[in-house]
């Protein structure tokens, strides 16, 4: 049996992970791999490759960078190629419907939840953010909507209690990997087939904002733990103390608040840890900060240095 010739179309470290076992595996023949054009990155700015084109630098194979996929060169491209599919994972812009014909299987795309929930830019990040316990990831084939295209095969993944959106990310996208390469053998075998997805159970996954990482301390503690898991790195949690933008990292503690006089928010240091007042009588214990323009620390030493005095807050 021929090789299924495909055209890989992805751009972060997500994506990494299937473009690598794709070109491994005999099934498959990568013709061509479709990334961003390179862009500014870090603090120097310099212009850099997205992590896809690094590894197709390293594999030789055919790069095509547009900047904007719905051009006429796209069309073009796709055409002289004529792939059996494009595999679709994480590229960074919508994929207009001249293009989405040009594959006899279609464009397959990995997404990181369990469809149909969690539709969006972020699904990883915020299932974690909303306390989920189970995700995962799920193939389907993509058309004009915002992931609402018919799904081939699913996969649970269990979310750990202390994991972070990059731990998550990294699990999934190998996950992710696996499920795809079966998508496509089993897609074109005639194994499986498209599955509309059920309306009746969207959610939805925004792209982030900064202002998702500010904390709002009326919340119970764990729920302000499951924001700093799903928001590390960017936009992390934050909060104000003197005026200033605190980064925060921190997990629940068994104590309550005491007292019905605190405020959600206030900090109540001890002399070895310090407690955040958060909502329904619950506690924060902070364990380090990042005060904007200065290095990361210790609870301990920023309340050593700071003095902190009684009811002070953050807000």
């Amino acid at each position: 049996m021929a090789a299924l010739r495909i055209v890989f179309c992805g751009t972060p470290e997500f994506a990494v992970p299937s473009l690598r076992l794709l070109a491994a595996r005999p099934e498959f023949s990568i013709e061509a791999v479709i990334t961003q054009p390179d862009r500014p990155k870090g603090r120097g700015q310099q212009v850099g490759n997205s992590p896809v084109k690094d590894l197709a630098v390293e594999l030789g194979l055919q790069i095509f960078q547009p900047q904007k996929i719905r051009s006429e060169s796209s069309q073009e491209f796709l055409q002289r190629i004529a792939p059996d599919a494009v595999v679709i994972i994480a590229y960074g812009q919508i994929i207009p419907a001249t293009l989405l014909t040009i594959p006899r299987l279609g464009w397959l795309n990995v997404h990181g939840s369990l469809l149909p929930r969690y539709r969006g830019a972020a699904p990883i990040q915020w299932a974690i953010a909303n306390g989920e316990r189970v995700t995962g990831v799920t193939t389907m084939q993509i058309n004009a909507g915002m992931d609402t295209g018919p799904m081939l095969l699913r996969r649970e993944a269990a979310i750990g209690p202390d994991e972070t959106s990059p731990e998550l990310s990294t699990r999934m996208s190998a996950d992710g990997a696996e499920l795809i390469a079966e998508s496509l053998v089993r897609f074109d075998r005639g194994e499986i087939s498209p599955i509309p997805q059920d309306e009746q159970g969207v959610s939805y996954a925004p792209i982030l904002k900064k202002e998702d990482g500010q904390i709002d301390w009326t919340r119970p503690a764990q729920r302000i733990y499951d924001h700093m898991r799903g928001f590390t790195p960017w936009p992390g949690s934050y909060s104000t103390f003197r005026g200033q933008t605190c980064n925060l990292w921190g997990r629940p503690e068994a104590r309550g608040a005491a007292g019905t006089s605190v405020m959600p928010g206030e900090i109540i240091p001890s002399s070895k840890e310090i407690y955040v007042v958060c909502g329904e009588g619950t506690c924060l214990r902070l364990e380090s900060i990042q005060v904007q323009g200065r290095k990361k620390i210790s609870a301990r030493e920023f309340a050593n240095g700071a003095r902190i005095t009684s009811s002070e807050r953050f807000i």
